[in-house]
C-alpha cells in the first residue's frame, strides 16, 4: 500500500497550489483522509480532513484558504491552498485512516502515510 503525494513547490505569500496524493495497493473509499504538516522544528499538525461521507474538517490556521476533497473513483485526495502565507511553509503529508477513532486527529490514529512534499511560501 502507497500514499504517493505530489504538487508541492515554491510560491509567493499571497499564491495557490494544489497538492495530490494518490494511493495505490488497497481502495481507500471508506477511509478518512487528511493531511498534515510538519515545519522545522515543529511537530506534526493536522490540516484538514475528509470523511468518506464528504465532511471535512479544517485547522482553524488554514479555514477559509484551504480546501480538501477527495476522488474515490481515482483513489486520491487533494488540498487546493489560496491566499498563502510564509508560515504555510511545511512538509505536507497525505494519510488515510481504516478503523474508526472518533474525532481525534492524533498522527498515531493513522496507519498509511505518503512521503510528504515541501510547500515552500516566500514573503
Amino acid at each position: 500500500v502507497q500514499l504517493q503525494a505530489s504538487g508541492g513547490g515554491l510560491v509567493q505569500t499571497g499564491g495557490s497550489l494544489r497538492l495530490s496524493c494518490a494511493a495505490s495497493g488497497r481502495t481507500f473509499g471508506n477511509a478518512l483522509l487528511d493531511w498534515f504538516r510538519q515545519a522545522p522544528g515543529k511537530e506534526r499538525e493536522a490540516v484538514a480532513n475528509i470523511h468518506n461521507s464528504g465532511l471535512t474538517n479544517y485547522a482553524e490556521a488554514v479555514k477559509g484558504r484551504f480546501t480538501i476533497s477527495r476522488d474515490n473513483a481515482k483513489n486520491s485526495v487533494y488540498l487546493q491552498m489560496s491566499s498563502l502565507k510564509p508560515e504555510d511553509t511545511a512538509v505536507y503529508f497525505c494519510a488515510a485512516r481504516t478503523q474508526y477513532y472518533g474525532t481525534t486527529m492524533d498522527p498515531k490514529t493513522y496507519n498509511y502515510w505518503g512521503q510528504g512534499t515541501l510547500v515552500t511560501v516566500s514573503s
